[in-house]
C-alpha cells in the first residue's frame, strides 16, 4: 500500500533527522545568545551569530515540509500541527530576532515530543529550562537599552524571568517597553501551563507510589488469608482423625474369647468342659 510506505518513510526520516535538528537546536541556542551576552563582539560574529540563526531556521522548515510531503494525509498533517506551521511561517512574515526565537523554541518543542526517549518529566524540566534562558535573553535584548527600564544585566533578567515565570512578581523589575511587555505575558502564561503539569507529574507520582503500596498490602493479606484458611484446614483434619481413633476404641479396651481377656481388667476365664 503506497500510504503504509508513505508512513514508514515519514517515521525513518523522523528518526533519522531527530538528534541532528536538535543538535542544531543547541547551536541556534548559542547563536543567539553570544551577542546579547556578550555586547562587545566584533560585527563579523555577529553576522556569523545571524546567518547560523537562519541556517538552523531553513533546517527545521525543510523538515517541515519533507515531512508534510510524506505525509499520507497532508491537509489532517497541516491541521495537526498548526504550531509547527506558524513557527516556519513567522520569521517570513517579520524577520525579527525574537521570532525567529519564537519560531525555533516551538519547532524544537514540537520536534521532541516526538521523541520516544524523552519522558515527560524531562520534556516539562527542558521545556522550563528553555522558557528560563531564552525568556531572560529576549527582555534582556528588548530592555537593555530602554530608557526607562531597569533590566540591565543578565542577572536581572533571569531574575525578572524566574518570578514571571512562577507568577510571583515582586515587582522590584519589571519590563517598560511594549514588546516586553508582550514577553511577560507569553513567559506568564507558559510558566503557569509548565508548573500545572510539573504540579500534575508530581501529583501523578505520588498515586501511582500510594497504589504500588496498596497493591502489595492487598497481596500480603491475601497471603495470610490464604495461610489462615490451610491451617484451619489442617486442625479440622487433625480433629476429625482424632475423632476417629476415639470411637474406634483405645489399645486396653476389647475382650479375649477362649482364654483371652475380656474387658480391661485383666481376669483370664478357663474353658469348661
Amino acid at each position: 500500500m503506497p500510504g503504509m510506505a508513505d508512513i514508514r518513510a515519514k517515521e525513518r526520516w523522523e528518526r533519522r533527522t531527530q538528534g541532528p535538528l536538535l543538535l542544531l537546536s543547541v547551536l541556534f541556542a548559542v547563536a543567539y545568545a553570544a551577542p546579547i551576552v556578550r555586547t562587545d563582539l566584533a560585527p563579523w560574529v555577529r553576522d556569523v551569530c545571524r546567518a547560523v540563526e537562519w541556517s538552523v531556521w531553513a533546517a527545521f522548515a525543510l523538515d517541515y515540509a519533507v515531512r508534510l510531503r510524506l505525509a499520507p494525509r497532508r491537509w489532517a498533517f497541516v491541521r495537526s500541527q498548526p504550531l509547527a506551521l506558524l513557527a516556519v511561517l513567522l520569521p517570513l512574515l517579520q524577520p525579527l530576532r525574537l521570532l525567529r526565537l519564537v519560531s525555533a523554541l516551538l519547532l524544537v518543542g514540537q520536534r521532541a515530543r516526538m521523541a520516544s526517549r524523552v519522558r515527560v518529566t524531562t520534556y516539562v524540566a527542558g521545556s522550563c529550562l528553555g522558557l528560563l534562558v531564552f525568556g531572560s535573553l529576549a527582555v534582556l535584548e528588548v530592555e537593555r537599552n530602554s530608557p526607562d527600564g531597569n533590566i540591565r544585566t543578565l542577572g536581572d533578567a533571569v531574575w525578572w524571568s524566574f518570578t514571571t515565570m512562577t507568577t510571583v512578581g515582586y515587582g522590584d523589575l519589571a519590563p517598560t517597553t511594549g514588546l516586553g511587555r508582550l514577553l511577560a505575558i507569553g513567559l506568564m502564561l507558559s510558566g503557569i501551563a509548565l508548573l500545572g503539569v510539573v504540579t500534575a507529574n508530581i501529583a501523578a507520582w505520588f498515586i501511582a507510589r500510594f497504589d504500588e503500596e496498596d497493591a502489595a498490602e492487598r497481596q500480603q493479606k491475601a497471603a495470610i488469608e490464604g495461610l489462615t484458611a490451610e491451617v484451619r484446614a489442617l486442625r479440622a483434619e487433625v480433629a476429625e482423625l482424632r475423632g476417629g481413633l476415639t470411637g474406634s476404641g483405645g489399645p486396653g479396651d476389647g475382650t479375649v474369647t477362649g482364654g483371652a481377656v475380656t474387658g480391661g481388667t485383666g481376669h483370664v476365664s478357663s474353658p469348661r468342659s
